[in-house]
């Protein structure tokens, strides 16, 4: 009879080790995506700052008289790059706003001049630029749905007990920032 209760004993602990470890890694692993997510907004981030010099070079060629933009525009630019390698969510989602509507600005300059309208380089750009701006909104839904999950899993019994052993916590959804929930309306 002894020995039953301890093969039990022993098979209640095996299991509860091997529940813990599973919890933990399940956490861990949530918690990795969501970083993930957010890397992937990071780098679309640094990706449309990086062609926005190549579309201000180009508008710029045209409209030398629109330096206010352009200024706004670099400002922009800098603060997305600082924002996409050390800002918080809220920092990232406000940079975004900023080169959006700078973007926008250039875009609307733009619209002044047929025949940079015209020209292959700027729809070339133009092209690039919509099709960052179609993986930063795909990258933007992805972190917030591994957020989604990852916010289940801590807030939720039995991972809530992991969370603070994993060192798992919620994380903030990205957001749009007021104003930011339409994109920015440039006709041609």
């Amino acid at each position: 009879m002894g020995i039953v209760i301890t093969v039990i004993v022993v098979v209640v602990v095996i299991a509860l080790i091997a529940f813990v470890i599973a919890g933990y890694n399940k956490l861990k692993r949530a918690d990795i995506r969501a970083q993930e997510g957010l890397g992937g907004i990071d780098v679309q981030l640094t990706r449309r700052a990086d062609l926005i010099p190549n579309l201000v070079n180009t508008v710029s060629g045209y409209a030398t008289h629109e330096r206010a933009v352009f200024d706004e525009v670099t400002a922009a630019r800098a603060n997305a790059a600082h924002a996409a390698q050390s800002g918080t969510i809220d920092q990232k989602a406000q940079a975004d706003q900023r080169l959006n509507r700078a973007v926008a600005n250039v875009l609307a300059v733009a619209e002044n001049y047929p025949d940079l309208k015209a020209s292959a380089n700027f729809a070339a750009l133009q092209n690039e630029l919509s099709d960052t701006e179609n993986k930063l909104s795909f990258a933007r839904q992805y972190y917030n749905d591994t957020v989604a999950r990852l916010n289940q899993l801590v807030q939720t019994i039995p991972w809530m007990f992991f969370a603070g052993m994993a060192g798992v916590r919620t994380r903030e959804f990205y957001r749009a920032q007021e104003g930011q929930q339409q994109p920015p309306q440039v006709r041609f």
